[in-house]
């Protein structure tokens, strides 16, 4: 085994660790269960030693200090399950590269996790078949149906991406960090591992809760924690000694260019923060959403007794960590009394940074270094005729004038749009789109950034987010899915949603209505979140910023459309399979990337913005604009060769696994070649439009050097006065590539 690569940093642990009193218990319930499962002497992975060292009993007495012995015997029950399938997955699979073998083992398992009331399995061949069809009875039938299907989503994540792991190992490729941030999700197993907390605290998140935000951010961001927590642990042990790839110190290490110690200290401080971004939403969002959904005070309490279970198990973990023998740990125990935190952290100065952004900063012009660009631009040959259009809809629709009784709602005049240029944006999205569609697509690029440039200007300078969400409420009004009439507008934005929503929806099935309409729901929801934090003045967390860029951006509502026009043959499942989804991400991330590089001088400095990918980047590691620019560049790079990697070498094994014939596989060439024109289309059209430049932003926007002076500085950033000018957004400064879905859904 390697020599110790790095000293361990010192880590944020706000909660002390408690252990639960029915450890011995446990202990002896575990070792023999995994015994008679066939686990231990015979297995070929384990024996009667490796189990006493591991001590996943210890593990579950931290993690679950409250249950009683026997749920702590079911919850050891399942680790010691879950980590002998990952060491017997390691020697069967991944040490000898048996791509083909490990799919069919894995295919195997999913029949030992029924959903209904019959709970029969077939006869298990092995071990990890044995204990699942052992523990499957015993857990389920106390819990709801909704539970039962999510915790075995999360199992199935757990299993499956485990081929990620090996194919990656085959190839000798190491992930970018966006893409293993969410590949370790499925294949780390934290998820599962929130699953059982609701088993062991006896508090089920209540369905209509599960697919919120709020939740959804305090799952991801406490299994991130735990990932990154132990990928710091057995660094030594994967990379060193198994040739392992997943682990995100050797991601950053790579990714970076820096040495072992800096990316172990990078992946620490992301850590740190995804612990503080899971304190941010329990304390900030849990409440608005219980009123929100009129959450009885029971339901409340059991939400409340989850999230204190995930903070017990973040805690418990580490104390595990720093006790067991599979880690690297020895240094840590003889240098820093256990479970303390670095005083620094203690105190909150990565929290406090996150707020000390001081808005309106000079920082232009911006530096537009070589962005990476493999696909080819092609342009609509209707884009004169488009651009006529679009300025006579937003006339008609009342764009371009003050809304009746709001004040500063003056956002566009007819020299701004012109300069905005969105037919252009169109046109290198959709090439092929007819003079009907290309105008549609533009129509549908002027609402949307219409409404993005509207929010923070009418809403944001007021501070009014009740407002901002009836607003964003009414519209579902403007979209309905039985075709009824919508009420009358009362502004610009219901206006033009009504008369882009009829010219769209028209022709389509009512469930793809309704897909439609969550997806638009769903990107009004990101504004109101970009709203609440400039309210705050909040720098996100990196994780949290690239992952709610996506619905700011409208990538749902793009990716919906898009798909109507290639769904001949390709069954829905095949979308939210890992890898396409894993390619519309990337690609999404490619193009909000772009934009931020762009758009940094629009938005720092001329509209006091907090929500740009670069000045996420100076906020977490603490360093200058040139190189925070310098790693959003790269990150970009690697997100369209992450595209790249996907379209050559998993999508193929997506189509044989679907079993697409000739005719969906070239639908399914024509959506990703869509993909390419997207792209290559957003960057055409920052470069071509005018909204950037610095002559453009001093020419719409009042220069910084003429605003009054004020108090700056932490908690004064409301003292400010704003610029006149709106801001960019997903579809403005930020364009989606949401257009080509419209024309497509046209079609």
């Amino acid at each position: 085994m390697m020599s110790q690569p790095f000293e361990l940093p010192d880590f944020y642990v706000p909660y002390p660790a408690r252990l639960n009193p029915h450890l011995e218990e446990a202990r002896a319930h575990s070792k023999q269960w995994a015994r008679d499962m066939g686990m231990l002497e015979g297995s070929g992975v384990w024996e009667e030693a490796d189990l006493d060292a591991h001590d996943y009993a210890l593990m579950c007495a931290y993690t679950h200090p409250d249950c009683d012995g026997v749920e702590l015997g079911l919850i050891t029950d399942w680790y010691v399950w879950v980590f002998f399938f990952d060491d017997h997955f390691l020697e069967v699979f991944k040490r000898t590269g048996d791509l083909r073998g490990g799919k069919e083992y894995l295919s195997r398992l999913a029949r030992f996790m029924p959903m209904g009331a019959d709970l029969t399995v077939p006869e298990p061949t092995n071990p990890v078949e044995a204990g699942l069809a052992d523990l499957w009875p015993r857990t389920v039938p106390s819990m709801s149906l909704d539970w039962r299907r999510r915790f075995a989503e999360s199992t199935r994540n757990l299993l499956n991406e485990s081929l990620w792991e090996l194919a990656n190992i085959n190839s000798g490729r190491v992930a970018n960090p966006v893409e293993y941030i969410e590949m370790r999700r499925k294949v780390g197993g934290a998820p599962w591992s929130a699953g059982l907390v609701e088993h062991a605290v006896r508090a089920e998140v209540p369905a209509v809760l599960a697919g919120t935000r709020p939740l959804r951010v305090l799952r991801d961001s406490f299994s991130d924690a735990v990932h990154l927590r132990n990928d710091l642990f057995s660094y030594q042990r994967e990379v060193g000694d198994e040739g392992e790839l997943s682990n995100g110190v050797l991601v950053l290490e790579k990714f970076l260019g820096c040495t072992t110690q800096e990316a172990a200290n990078a992946v620490n401080d992301l850590l740190t923060s995804r612990m503080q971004q899971f304190e941010h939403t329990a304390v900030f969002e849990l409440g608005p959403l219980f009123v929100e959904h009129a959450v009885d005070p029971l339901s409340a309490a059991d939400v409340l007794a989850y999230v204190k279970g995930l903070q017990d198990w973040q805690s418990g973990g580490h104390e595990w960590h720093l006790r067991s023998s599979r880690y690297m740990n020895e240094r840590a125990r003889a240098t820093r009394p256990l479970g303390m935190s670095s005083l620094a952290d203690l105190l909150g100065a990565k929290r406090l940074r996150n707020f000390a952004h001081v808005p309106y900063q000079r920082v232009g012009p911006s530096v537009i270094p070589e962005l990476h660009m493999p696909f080819e631009l092609k342009l609509s040959p209707h884009l004169d005729a488009a651009r006529r259009h679009v300025v006579a809809w937003c006339a008609a629709m009342g764009m371009l004038e003050p809304q009746h009784g709001v004040v500063g709602s003056a956002v566009w005049d007819e020299a701004r749009l012109i300069d905005i240029d969105l037919p252009l944006c169109a046109a290198g999205l959709h090439p092929d789109a007819s003079p009907e569609e290309l105008d549609l697509a533009s129509f549908w690029l002027a609402w949307g950034t219409y409404g993005d440039d509207y929010f923070p200007v009418v809403f944001g300078r007021s501070r009014n987010l009740s407002a901002a969400k009836v607003t964003v409420d009414r519209f579902g009004l403007f979209m309905p899915l039985d075709g009824t009439p919508p009420p009358p507008p009362a502004n610009a934005l219901e206006r033009g949603l009504a008369d882009v929503w009829a010219r769209t929806a028209g022709p389509m099935p009512p469930e793809d209505r309704a897909k439609l309409r969550a997806a638009i729901e769903e990107m009004c929801a990101g504004w109101l979140w970009e709203l609440a934090g400039e309210i705050a003045r909040h720098v996100p967390d990196p994780v949290d910023y690239m992952e709610m860029r996506r619905a700011t951006f409208g990538s749902q509502f793009t990716m919906s459309l898009c798909r109507l026009r290639h769904t001949k043959g390709i069954p829905e499942e095949f979308y939210a399979s890992g890898p396409v989804v894993a390619l519309e991400n990337a690609m999404m991330d490619a193009a909000t990337l772009v934009n931020d590089v762009f758009s940094y001088q629009k938005e720092i400095e001329f509209e006091g913005e907090v929500h740009n990918c670069v000045l996420v980047v100076q906020t977490f590691f603490d360093c200058d604009y040139p190189t925070a620019l310098g790693i959003v560049r790269d990150l970009q790079e690697s997100r369209v060769r992450q595209f790249q990697h996907l379209v050559e070498n998993e999508l193929p094994v997506v189509c044989d696994d679907f079993g697409l014939d000739a005719e969906a596989r070239r639908d399914v060439d024509a959506y990703v070649t869509e993909l390419r024109n997207w792209l290559a289309g957003i960057l055409n059209w920052h470069r071509g439009c005018f909204r950037y430049d610095e002559p453009t932003l001093l020419r719409h926007n009042l220069p910084p050097s003429r605003r009054l002076a004020g108090p700056s500085g932490l908690g004064t950033s409301a003292a400010m006065i704003g610029p006149t000018g709106a801001r960019g957004g997903p579809w403005a400064g930020r364009t989606s590539p949401s257009c080509a879905g419209v024309s497509a859904g046209t079609g």
